[in-house]
Order: C-alpha cells, then structure tokens, then sequence
C-alpha cells in the first residue's frame, strides 16, 4: 500500500526558516490539505514533496510506489500557474504533456473529464481563465500518477469547476491514489490537515 511520509522536515530561504519540525503520514486512498496564512510554507512544502526544493532538514520518503522511480516521477504537480502554451490549440498543449509524461487515457477522454469536450482545436489563447485551469486539470486524468501535489486547485474555478474537481478527486482517491492540496478553503473532499504556521504535526 503506498504511504507518503515526511519526517522532522524544515525549510529555510535566504536567512528566514519557512517553517521546521513539519510531519505528516498519508497512505494510498487519502488526502491532506495544507492549510495557514500566506507565507507560512504551503507552496514550499508541495514543492519540496515535488523535488523542486530541497529540504534543509528531515526527509520525505514514498513506500509501496514504484521502487525505480523518484517520488517526483511518481506525482503531478500543479502550481499557482497553469503549464500550457497560448498558440497552441487545446488538444496541442495536452499532447505535449502526454507525449513528454506517456499518456494512459485518450485526449479526448481527458478533456471530456474536465469539461473541454469540442474545445480541441481552439487556440488555448482563448481560453477563459477557468478553461485554462481545466486544461491544466485534464493532465491528470490524461497520465494518471499516484500522488497528486495542488496547489491552490480550485483557484479560477466557478462552482461547477470545483465540482468538477471534487469528482475527479474522489475518483483518485477511490483508485488507492495521494492528494496533498495546499488551500485557504474547501476542496470538497473528505481529508486530513496539517496546518502550517505554528509547530504542528499532522498524519
């Protein structure tokens, strides 16, 4: 069974400690929000479990995944800004993460997923805000990996969106899969917190 781990984990930039002492235990099947005012760590966390930062101290270890891959390998990351090319059409930008990541569902799957279905060939340019997070969205569903790592998911989204989110949440979760969102409200989906901020451990 999977089961994602962080241990005594710290984070300094420049001279200022993001936060220290942070751990938290999710196994395969649950989620974990990040939650806390601006500042306290929530984006540095995502992207330490991401491999993007590198810890100052502890350690963040993944059991049960696949044993030849890095955590990194084995999670999407979805930041603050959506990853898609504008003069590229909708369907273009999704085959180039499927192309780069290996795609499991067909294009048209995941975009009908998100709610992007008959969209395939407009320019992403033209994307309204939560279109473009739908995009982003449809990545996951597109090459399914067991941890998701979002951050702030439901930004941009309109009350159908989120609820279009919560869904395909629920589903990855229900498939054994790991969420950990980083939030300032309701994901719509039943989880544990860790609160960052103050010296707190979560599992």
């Amino acid at each position: 069974m999977l089961r994602l781990m962080g241990k005594s984990l710290g984070s300094t930039r420049g001279f200022r400690t993001v936060f220290r002492d942070v751990n938290f235990e999710l196994g395969g099947g649950n989620a974990l929000a990040l939650t806390g005012p601006n500042g306290s760590g929530k984006s540095t966390l995502l992207r330490l479990i991401a491999g993007l930062l590198q810890a100052s101290a502890g350690a963040i270890r993944l059991e049960g995944g696949n044993a030849d891959l890095t955590i990194p390998e084995q999670a999407h990351y979805l930041g603050h800004l959506d990853a898609f090319k504008p003069a590229l059409t909708v369907s273009e930008n999704l085959g180039f993460w499927t192309r780069y990541l290996g795609a499991a569902a067909p294009p048209d799957t995941a975009l009908g997923a998100v709610g992007l279905a008959g969209l395939d060939r407009l320019p992403a340019a033209y994307l309204s805000a939560g279109q473009r997070r739908r995009l982003s969205l449809a990545r996951l569903v597109a090459v399914p990996r067991p941890l998701w790592l979002l951050d702030e998911p439901t930004s941009a989204l309109d009350a159908a969106g989120q609820a279009m989110l919560a869904t395909l949440m629920r589903a990855h979760l229900a498939g054994g899969g790991m969420i950990v969102a980083a939030t300032h409200g309701p994901l719509g989906i039943a989880c544990n917190e860790l609160k960052l901020g103050q010296r707190v451990a979560a599992a």
